[in-house]
């Protein structure tokens, strides 16, 4: 089946779907849009997408991607009264872009497989820029055949699409992903304390994070593992984690002494000193010792 075989269809078109949506328009088989608010559909059918009366309308498609706030509201679009499960045909595609439970996409897909309908869990990173540019990252939960489908759709909002593994699992990455976001958010709250507390500029510690983030890829620039396994001295990465980690809690170590010096707690910090050599997988044995 060529693509202008394939018709899309698309249901919530709030921060993230709208622009999502927008970059679908250009696909060969045509993009069908929903959301209960005409006024945010009106954009899309400006750029050339057909506007649907309701779910049913959109369940024609062959893939239709799904963007709304949470978990109820996914199982009601997809599998309630008048969801997209009751309309669609065989082989119908239905992949969920919000970010929701674990369990989710794995129950819906358990629930849907004798109809025939493939459910893929497919969060997305990146934020709305990148959604706009066409710059998301998404990762794929779903059979290996059903991710070859949607693939060259999602490349359209998406420079990377990643096969996460099976229903389910795009959302675990989502998940732990987001969790490194999150916690890094805290870390920063920390640092700027430590910063305004020692009489530094906020503003120009941001900078300097901002930069060096970007040369140095971030909390990401150590997420180059197999697995979370501890590494063995022959492994060609143990030497350059071991270094990271001499040198993390060598600086660590002079942080919470300023912390001390100023009168700031840091328990992120501690945490951090505590784990960051079985984290980065070069846990301190008898022949090594903390500098």
């Amino acid at each position: 089946m060529s693509d202008s075989d394939v018709k899309l269809g698309y249901i919530g078109l709030g921060d993230m779907g709208a622009p999502m949506a927008k970059r679908l328009v250009e696909w060969p088989g045509g993009l069908t849009v929903f959301d209960l608010r005409l006024e945010a559909m009106t954009p899309l059918a400006e750029a050339g997408a057909s506007l649907a009366d309701s779910v049913a309308d959109v369940a024609k498609a062959d893939i239709i991607s799904v963007t709304v706030l949470n978990d109820a509201q996914v199982r009601d679009v997809i599998a309630g009264e008048n969801g997209l499960a009751r309309f669609a045909k065989r082989g119908t595609v239905i992949a969920i872009h919000s970010t929701i439970s674990e369990t989710t996409a794995e129950e819906l897909a358990r629930q849907l497989q004798p109809e025939g309908i493939h459910i893929v869990d497919a969060p997305i990173s990146g934020g709305k820029g990148a959604a706009e540019k066409g710059e998301l990252a998404v990762m794929v939960g779903a059979e290996r055949d059903v991710y070859e489908r949607v693939k060259p759709a999602f490349k359209l909002f998406a420079s990377l699409v990643v096969h996460a593994g099976e229903p389910g699992a795009g959302t675990r990455m989502k998940l732990a992903r987001n969790m490194l976001t999150f916690i890094s958010y805290a870390a920063a709250g920390e640092a700027m304390n430590l910063a305004d507390k020692a009489g530094i500029s906020v503003q120009q510690l941001g900078r300097v994070v901002r930069h060096t983030d970007l040369q140095s890829g971030g909390p990401g620039a150590v997420v180059v593992r197999e697995n979370s396994d501890t590494l063995q001295p022959d492994d060609f990465l143990y030497g350059p984690l071991a270094h990271a980690r001499n040198l993390g809690e060598k600086d660590l170590t002079l942080a919470l002494a300023l912390g001390e010096a100023v009168g700031v707690d840091l328990p992120l910090a501690e945490i951090a000193l505590k784990n960051l050599a079985a984290g980065l997988g070069v846990p301190h044995t008898a022949e090594t010792t903390k500098e």
